[in-house]
């Protein structure tokens, strides 16, 4: 019996990622693109409104902002669904609790990054940091995007932070350092460093150091185009729909073990 398409939406649609992900969308046969829908007060252009789209959709495809993914989440959660996957970066630990609380009543699947080779990265992460002592390897991160990007450092980032402070079985918050200026003093040992590039059309970039005496291992990865964060997000919406309610992430969708 041949399976009806899994019916989408797209948050954000005027917008960059939005766009994209429409034309991934209708580009998929095993897909159905629903509705779009963007601000309250856009209109035209094909958009519905979102309670509107919520009524006649399966997946929720969301790369917009942090406060207005948390309130799609409530409001996903209130009408006992759609799923939800969710691109936004940037997230504030209040924002965090509202989607944690509706993936209680439908499922989520967020990600910093929906990238294959970037949460393959992640996983190669996690496992150096587990074999790399703290105290004799420094662990750096790097991250580089285009101008127009809001938040710092990066959701994907962030993500390779917590990668390093999983292996380590630490808490990231409390060996962390985003900034350095100035004098500083010797790096503490266990410390996961942040540095940030913004510029130009760059897509994104980044690398994990871990950095001992007399050696460096430096793991990366460099987006070409953000066509390959389209084709993560419907490997999500694909993987989600149907789900159990809870709140999920990249390697859940590839199957990694956790």
């Amino acid at each position: 019996m041949v399976q009806p398409p899994i019916r989408i939406a797209i948050a954000g649609a005027l917008g960059r990622m939005g766009r994209q992900m429409a034309e991934a969308v209708q580009a998929d046969p095993r897909l159905a693109l629903a509705a779009r829908f963007h601000r309250p007060s856009s209109v035209g252009d094909g958009l519905a409104s979102r309670d509107e789209a919520l009524a006649m959709t399966d997946v929720v495809i969301d790369f917009t902002t942090p406060a207005a993914s948390a309130d799609l989440a409530r409001v996903c959660a209130n009408w006992g669904g759609p799923a939800l996957v969710i691109g936004s970066t940037g997230f504030d630990a209040g924002e965090l609790a509202d989607i944690a609380d509706a993936a209680k009543t439908i499922p989520i699947v967020r990600s910093g990054s929906f990238s294959l080779g970037l949460n393959m990265l992640v996983g190669l992460v996690e496992r150096a940091a587990r074999a790399l002592a703290p105290e004799d390897w420094d662990a750096e991160i790097f991250e580089a995007h285009h101008r127009h990007k809001i938040d710092a450092p990066s959701g994907t980032a962030l993500m390779l932070g917590q990668a390093v402070a999983g292996g380590r079985r630490v808490d990231l918050d409390a060996v962390a350092r985003r900034v350095r200026d100035g004098v500083t003093g010797a790096r503490p040992a266990g410390e996961i460093g942040f540095a940030v590039v913004r510029g130009g059309s760059i897509i994104g970039e980044h690398s994990v150091s871990f950095c001992a005496e007399g050696e460096l291992v430096t793991l990366s990865h460099a987006a070409g185009d953000r066509t390959m964060f389209a084709r993560g997000a419907i490997a999500a919406a694909l993987w989600v729909s149907g789900r159990s309610p809870g709140e999920y992430d990249m390697r859940d969708v590839l199957g990694f073990d956790r």
